[in-house]
């Protein structure tokens, strides 16, 4: 993969799309509003901008990898196909009724987010695996016909088949899917013994539903996508990043759309995963802040933190429980707050509330002068002398403060009694204080203690909010990387090529049975050597083993890692103490007297990492030559400070700024705040320490 020159990454993000291109000569990138109409305009845009500023013909591009929130936003706005669900007789109300699980335990008035799929969307089919994958109830094709026909008839787009058991016993949903394809030639499938082999039917079946309601909105697109690129004269292969934080090839990725949910954000935490790696740092918390929203990732030993089930579309925001739940292999990632274009409001009880309702690239903040007319955290930057109104995304992008200060005056100021400038101080702390308590929950949550990590920020309004989001959390240290506006597209032309495959399997340690073991291991490293295969015929592959563990009676399971040796020669020995370790390492203590079963199998099949040269720290050289400065305000002090003004390209290593400062590049703006100093290293990164230079 790394032999491959001119490599092309593109991520589509709520607000903007960022296009990367690394060529021989260097790195040139861009920024360009997203087109939501035809996302693919923007990414063709973007590719022609650093076409010529590489000098290069689209014709030119060796390999694109691409990341994309149009997924997840699909299921957020529920835009997606008209879609049916087949399940088992009894369960049509699975995924409506969900676990039953509370999470606001003592709200009354509690509303749970409406199902995907309303109930007459949903039928069901006699037929009954149990536990053990045996059949209980037969099946047969003269039970499905009428269900299908009755489906047929109303002219349904999407079919998503979820049955019990089936990730033990497939049988049945093969059966359903061989009579929606007579009788449906043109309809497209999900199964869940493809989409989520997993057991648990309500995260299980609300996953298939969730593949089989954008499968034909994203189909269309990487198949537009596809053929504008090839109208380019661009012939290369488009890859696309998946939400487990590798690349998939465009044809898995139409079959399984479900997995690029979180695409963008997970190229994010790959970048970020390789900078820890060339400074040698092995607690990291990623903060990746862009137009739409903001997410938090702990990456430890250089490898961010995984899970196999994640939500989406919260209605109660930070609240487990509240959103839909995907089960699929994914990066962890919280989201900790807002983006830029996120759009601020006064509540009830009078208070600021920022986000969830952004203001996207149509129409954007206000201070974009396109029609938006309420007050974003872009437009609070702005009048906090944060940004420079005349060079914002390289100067393409004007912006208007007495709009912002208009909008902030009469959606903020007005009702509270402030003028512009404490409405947006208002504002942005607001923000930032969201994000900092989402970030020591979830660091707690983890066993995690912040203030022994280093934060990593990129995204185009992370360098903005970064500083003082440490300040808060009591983080000593923070890197800005070179590219930090368009963090997740580099993270792209990082990611080795993947492919997670799970299984559950119910297995007491009481009644290990290696031999089991062994091959359905094997048989899981086949299946995910396979998908990579398919990316990259002549590439050497790892094998990564993971188990999922309990106590028995436990609710929920810990990933247990394995060697290789572990998985070829299962041991139940091994795999208690393994697990006792892990175990103890997470709740202090182990349980006496219970056994332990596992419940899921999992192997990560990826290309080898690429070799990352640790970096060298530059010994400072004294401070960087200033001439311009203007008043930004310092929220630590309450009052506007005269800043220093510094562009990033002018920095040579070892230069050092001391703040209150900006340090200015085309796509975004480093904030150093007073309590803090910066110094430029050899690779380009900013490094922004505590204390005086």
């Amino acid at each position: 993969m790394s032999q491959i020159t001119n490599r092309l990454g593109a991520d589509i993000g709520g607000t903007f799309t960022d296009v990367v291109l690394e060529t021989a000569r260097g790195s040139f990138s861009t920024k360009v509003l997203t087109t939501y109409g035809a996302p693919e305009d923007a990414i063709i845009d973007g590719m022609h901008q650093v076409c010529a500023k590489a000098d290069i013909s689209p014709a030119d591009i060796g390999q694109i990898i691409h990341g994309t929130t149009l997924a997840t936003n699909a299921l957020i706005e529920r835009r997606g196909a008209k879609t049916a669900l087949i399940t088992t007789q009894g369960f049509r109300d699975v995924i409506e009724m969900r676990t039953e699980s509370r999470f606001e335990q003592y709200d009354l008035n509690l509303t749970l987010p409406d199902p995907l799929l309303p109930r007459q969307m949903r039928f069901t089919v006699p037929g009954r695996i149990d536990a053990t994958g045996a059949e209980l109830v037969g099946l047969s094709r003269d039970d499905i016909t009428p269900v299908v026909q009755q489906i047929a008839a109303a002219g349904y787009e999407s079919v998503a088949i979820g049955l019990l058991h089936s990730y033990l016993n497939d049988s049945h949903e093969r059966l359903v899917a061989a009579v929606v394809a007579d009788l449906m030639p043109d309809a497209m499938l999900s199964l869940s013994c493809e989409v989520s082999p997993q057991m648990r039917e309500y995260e299980r079946f609300n996953t298939t539903v969730a593949n089989a309601y954008i499968k034909p909105q994203m189909k269309s697109y990487l198949g537009r996508l596809r053929g504008r690129m090839q109208a380019e004269g661009v012939g290369c292969n488009i890859f696309l990043m998946h939400s487990g934080g590798g690349i998939m090839s465009i044809e898995s990725a139409a079959e399984f759309p479900v997995r690029l949910v979180e695409s963008g954000p997970a190229g994010g935490a790959v970048f970020a995963a390789n900078i820890a790696a060339r400074y040698g740092l092995d607690k990291v918390l990623s903060f990746d802040m862009g137009g739409t929203t903001a997410k938090i990732c702990l990456i430890k030993d250089q490898t961010p933190k995984t899970s196999r089930v994640f939500e989406v579309a919260r209605t109660y925001r930070f609240k487990k429980g509240s959103g839909m739940p995907i089960s699929i292999p994914v990066i962890d990632m919280v989201e900790i707050g807002a983006g830029g274009g996120s759009l601020a409001h006064v509540d009830a009880m009078q208070q600021i509330r920022v986000g969830p309702e952004s203001a996207g690239s149509e129409p954007g903040p206000a201070c974009y002068g396109r029609g938006g007319d309420r007050p974003a955290v872009t437009d609070a930057d702005l009048v906090l002398g944060k940004l420079d109104p005349d060079n914002f995304a390289g100067g393409t992008i004007p912006l208007h403060t007495d709009n912002s200060a208009a909008a902030l005056t009469r959606v903020l100021g007005d009702p509270l009694g402030m003028d512009a400038t404490t409405a947006a101080f208002g504002l942005a702390e607001v923000v930032d204080e969201n994000m900092a308590n989402a970030a020591r929950v979830h660091a707690v949550e983890n066993g995690e203690d912040l203030s022994d990590y280093t934060m990593i920020a990129f995204g185009g309004a992370a360098p903005l909010h970064a500083g003082r989001l440490c300040e808060k959390l009591g983080i000593t240290r923070l890197l800005v990387p070179p590219g930090a506006g368009v963090g997740s597209a580099i993270g792209f032309l990082r990611a080795p090529f993947s492919f997670e495959a799970n299984r559950s399997v119910y297995m007491k340690l009481s009644g290990f049975d290696g031999g089991r073991v062994a091959t359905l291991l094997a048989e899981l490293q086949a299946e995910a050597h396979g998908f990579v295969r398919n990316c990259d015929p002549g590439a050497d592959i790892l094998s990564e083993f993971k188990v999922y563990m309990r106590y028995t009676g436990q609710g929920w399971e810990i990933p247990i890692t394995l060697t290789a040796d572990q998985a070829q020669n299962p041991d139940a020995a091994t795999y208690e103490r393994l697990f006792e370790a892990d175990y103890t390492k997470l709740f202090g203590r182990t349980v006496a007297g219970l056994d332990v079963e596992i419940t899921v199998w999992s192997v990560n099949a990826t290309t080898p990492p690429e070799t990352v040269e640790k970096i060298t720290l530059a010994n400072s050289i004294g401070a960087a030559d200033t001439t311009t400065a203007r008043p930004i305000f310092d929220p630590a002090g309450a009052a506007f400070v005269d800043a220093q003004i510094v562009s990033r390209a002018d920095l040579t290593a070892g230069q050092t700024v001391q703040g209150p400062a900006a340090i200015i590049e085309d796509e975004t703006t480093i904030i150093v705040p007073v309590s803090r100093h910066a110094i430029r290293q050899p690779d380009g990164c900013i490094d922004i320490k505590e204390g005086r230079a």
